[in-house]
């Protein structure tokens, strides 16, 4: 993870997995199953907890339907990498491949996308390329756009890393990004971080390597991206195809009804919800970042009660996507006055 965003902790439930059954049946016991079942004699074990480990069933990420596509979503198929969410399609570097998911979404907004790099066969010095996406909803960071989460990213590098290429514009794609590069001296690594915006999240290409001649080939594969036109370091607020997104459109001008959610038990957690209005001022779809399944259950039955003034652009009503935050405020990393409007 590159420096300049904090990391979150995020408590995941530990998953248990059956020891692995003995040979059931001999040769005799012909047709019967043999893990188990309803015609079979194999009794399997109970799962038993191994000693020292307490089990903790976490917030996680959920969403009110399964056909509304969420960020979280992206897949590799044939060596493509593709987010309908994001609108967006990212041809894997020759022979590289994901080796491990990432985990869910923090409550600050944070996506690990995909995690590549190259095989064990790979001759010559490796790399690594992290995708991520901050929501610029909940980001903690003082940032209204991609391109200044780029630099305060820059200005607030630890000690042990130094500037390599200040901030600039380039194009991948056919569409702007914003790039800068650090290293440390001391590991002699090196990062490219390739930032555009797309439905108000900061989506990041950290290309890391101690070969720039490998992290320069990888940024010009970066060409055979299929990305959304309104991608832009600077801009990327949706519209068009998707609903539009604004920042704190849930606020009392416009929002005509609402039901509180009423919890039977604090848990004292962030819960990031964002959600999509249709054009009649109705809450359509329910994306939780981080929740119990209880709280996740009791908000949404308030939010399908709450309604919102319509949205009008062009003389139109469209649908608006926003985001809020429920149970325990989270404080900012840095001071800002600014948002995104």
């Amino acid at each position: 993870m590159h420096p300049g965003f904090s990391r979150c902790v995020v408590i995941i439930a530990i998953a248990l997995f059956l020891p692995i059954l003995a040979e059931g049946q001999d040769a005799k016991s012909e047709g019967i199953p043999k893990s188990g079942g309803d015609f079979s004699t194999t009794i399997i074990p109970e799962a038993k907890v191994p000693s020292g480990v307490i089990l903790v069933k976490g917030a996680w990420s959920s969403a009110s339907d399964s056909t509304t596509p969420v960020p979280e979503d992206g897949s590799i198929v044939n060596n493509v990498f593709n987010n309908t969410y994001l609108g967006l399609s990212y041809p894997l570097p020759k022979n590289w491949f994901e080796k491990y998911k990432g985990p869910p979404p923090s409550d600050s907004g944070r996506y690990v996308l995909t995690q590549l790099r190259p095989p064990d066969s790979y001759k010559g010095i490796k790399g690594g390329i992290l995708v991520t996406a901050d929501d610029l909803f909940f980001t903690p960071f003082p940032a209204t756009n991609t391109l200044e989460l780029i630099n305060d990213t820059k200005d607030n590098l630890q000690a042990d890393y130094k500037l390599e290429l200040p901030p600039t514009q380039t194009k991948i794609a056919g569409h702007p990004f914003a790039f800068f590069a650090y290293w440390s001296p001391v590991a002699e690594l090196h990062w490219y971080v390739l930032a555009t915006q797309i439905r108000c999240h900061a989506v990041q290409f950290i290309l890391t390597s101690r070969d720039t001649k490998l992290l320069q080939s990888l940024v010009l594969d970066m060409d055979r991206m299929v990305l959304p036109d309104e991608a832009s370091p600077s801009g990327g607020t949706g519209g068009g195809s998707v609903p539009v997104c604004i920042k704190d459109y849930a606020n009392h001008q416009n929002v005509l009804a609402r039901v509180e959610p009423l919890f039977t038990e604090h848990r004292f957690n962030t819960v990031p919800v964002r959600i999509i209005i249709d054009k009649t001022g109705k809450v359509k779809h329910i994306h939780f970042l981080s929740a119990f399944p209880e709280q996740a259950k009791v908000i949404t039955d308030a939010l399908k009660q709450w309604r919102f003034k319509p949205y009008v652009k062009d003389r139109q009503p469209v649908e608006v996507e926003t985001g809020l935050v429920f149970g325990q405020a989270r404080p900012s990393l840095r001071q800002t006055t600014d948002s995104v409007e």
